[in-house]
């Protein structure tokens, strides 16, 4: 960021606040936008902050604390909660402005924004929507066939685990009674 000049550099007085009072009037919507956008994380940042300090922060229950830190925390939390507020009041002004910039647009619909390739005629949409009806009958088909033969095959190997586990089970215990 640069700094402004000096008022006695070269300029009169009141000259760069009125250069400063112009380009504020001039500020379109995108740059609105950055605004907001950088005042919304300013504010979830100092949200953060104050719920660091709160986590930090024991209550006075009977404990032997100290009344200067209780007092230092509190004097923090209560400049985080001001400054909070100072940053919803601006990210206010910024929304009513932008509104304000955006009021006299007309809204584009929304299907006009995506773009896509339209096929000439309509018979081709009737075919077109008759056709991946069809697909999609056939693919649910397919996934349902799928899915029958995945439930005998889980059934196949839980069959396969259980016969295992007997054939353990059998062995051990011959192994027991050898001992």
């Amino acid at each position: 960021m640069s700094t402004p000049p000096l008022a006695g550099a070269g300029m009169p007085p009141g000259a760069f606040s009125g250069a400063q009072a112009q380009a504020a009037r001039e500020v379109n919507t995108a740059s609105l936008c950055r605004i907001g956008q950088e005042t919304v994380q300013d504010i979830v940042f100092r949200t953060m902050e104050i719920f660091q300090l709160l986590r930090n922060m024991q209550l006075p229950n009977g404990v032997t604390y100290h009344t200067g830190t209780y007092q230092d925390r509190l004097g923090k939390l209560q400049e985080h909660l001001r400054q909070l507020s100072i940053l919803f009041r601006k990210l206010r002004l910024v929304y009513d402005k932008c509104n304000e910039n955006c009021a006299g647009l007309d809204p584009v619909p929304i299907e006009q924004l995506i773009p896509y390739v339209e096929e000439d005629g309509s018979k081709h949409d009737d075919r077109g929507a008759a056709s991946q009806l069809r697909f999609a009958s056939e693919e649910r088909r397919e996934i349902m066939e799928v899915n029958k033969k995945l439930k005998q095959k889980n059934q196949q190997l839980k069959q396969i685990m259980d016969q295992l586990r007997n054939l353990i089970w059998d062995i051990n215990a011959m192994l027991a009674m050898r001992n």
